[in-house]
């Protein structure tokens, strides 16, 4: 059932962040029902023979759909409002007020609810009414600034933005005003900001920097690619190993199973010898085969791995025996985490096209015959599992 069984959570459409961490709301035994537009959005729409989109990040939902443009719209969604534990929604500040649909309007409705917003800037601020994306927001939080190559910044993904510093503080935030109202609290607004969630991604930076211990700029540091014990290294198969052996003591265990302990290297911290030790652990991993050196390292603690690909991670025994990856209707994708030992989580369903699992939502939400044809008058849009979508 999940640790989260019980839990009511209305999801107004959105990309990114949001749905992240609706996902692990879900994941963890949410019941997420989806708001989505009656018609995809055309950014939304997939474009071209090679644009087939399967949604991971929408599993675990029911969904129904609504005009909220429309004023009788906007009283269903309230009407969903007033049953909901908690609102999730990723749209620009302001346009869920300007809908009748914001905090003021929805706690009015419930006053225990936990109201989550999921933005790039925050709700206010200067920048609080521009576009962006992840690259924009984690370059303003200071932390893209140190990754990349020494040439340029480079962006990891749109891990650290959308989904680190965004979904997954969302997702804390809403637990933790959860707990608050579960303790005799009040329902709140929760103002989750990837720019502010990026920066706390990167406290330890911050703390090394005031220390004199981290310098600006990339490739001069221990964990930016600056350290040649702390890097990846090219095989001779044209593979990869990630080396992070920061400790002595698992340095020294690198060194050795490299074959390099009598080579005379330089001492460890030796920052002015750092390209000669670099050097030497390139061509040392450039002697054998990925497949090789992970034979070599499996089990030590030189804290060296394979870098696997997205294919190939699922693969590796150690995932598999905790079955880290699981497949859901014939997707292969990552198993719901953490790990609970007495409420465990477990993947339910697919993505939900619009509106479908709709009706059995309503119902379990408490609506009972006359009321879900009431929704329905005022534009609500929903389907069962076994009703063609839209019925």
């Amino acid at each position: 059932m999940g640790v989260l069984s019980g839990i009511r959570v209305l999801e107004f459409e959105a990309i990114g962040p949001g749905p992240f961490g609706a996902m692990l709301l879900a994941d963890m035994g949410a019941d997420v029902v989806r708001v989505d537009r009656p018609v995809a959005p055309p950014a939304q729409v997939p474009r071209g023979p090679e644009a087939v989109h399967i949604d991971v990040v929408g599993r675990g939902r029911r969904s129904v759909t609504l005009d909220l443009k429309n004023p009788e719209g906007v009283d269903a969604a309230l009407d969903l409002i007033e049953r909901a534990d908690v609102l999730i929604e990723g749209l620009r500040p302001g346009t869920m007020e300007r809908l009748g649909l914001g905090p003021e309007a929805a706690l009015a409705r419930n006053p225990k609810l936990v109201y989550g917003r999921m933005t790039g800037w925050g709700q206010n601020g200067p920048l609080a009414h521009s576009a962006g994306h992840d690259m924009n927001y984690i370059a303003l939080s200071g932390v893209l600034c140190a990754m990349g190559t020494q040439d340029k910044p480079i962006a990891p993904l749109n891990l650290l933005g959308d989904y680190g510093g965004g979904g997954m503080l969302l997702a804390l935030g809403v637990v933790s005003a959860l707990l608050h109202v579960q303790r005799g609290g009040t329902g709140q607004v929760v103002d989750a900001a990837m720019v502010e969630g990026a920066a706390q991604l990167g406290s330890l930076m911050w703390g090394l920097l005031a220390a004199g211990h981290w310098k600006e700029g990339r490739g001069n540091n221990l964990l930016d690619g600056g350290a040649p014990w702390y890097d990846t290294y090219r095989t001779l198969d044209g593979q990869h190993m990630a080396v992070g052996a920061v400790e002595p003591q698992f340095y020294a265990e690198l060194v050795q199973k490299l074959g390099l302990a009598d080579a005379g290297l330089p001492k460890q911290h030796d920052r002015g010898n750092w390209p000669r030790l670099r050097e030497a652990f390139t061509q040392a991993f450039a002697s054998r085969t990925r497949e090789e050196w992970t034979r070599i390292f499996d089990g030590s603690d030189a804290c060296v791995a394979p870098v696997l690909g997205f294919a190939e991670a699922p693969l590796h025994p150690h995932n598999r025996q905790r079955g880290s990856f699981v497949e859901l209707d014939g997707v292969l994708q990552p198993a719901p985490a953490p790990r609970f030992s007495a409420t465990p989580s477990a993947l339910s369903t697919t993505a939900p096209r619009r509106g479908e699992r709709g009706a059995a939502a309503l119902r379990d939400w408490g609506f009972d015959a006359q009321a879900i044809e009431r929704l329905r008058r005022q534009g609500l849009g929903f389907a069962d599992a076994q009703q063609p979508e839209g019925a």
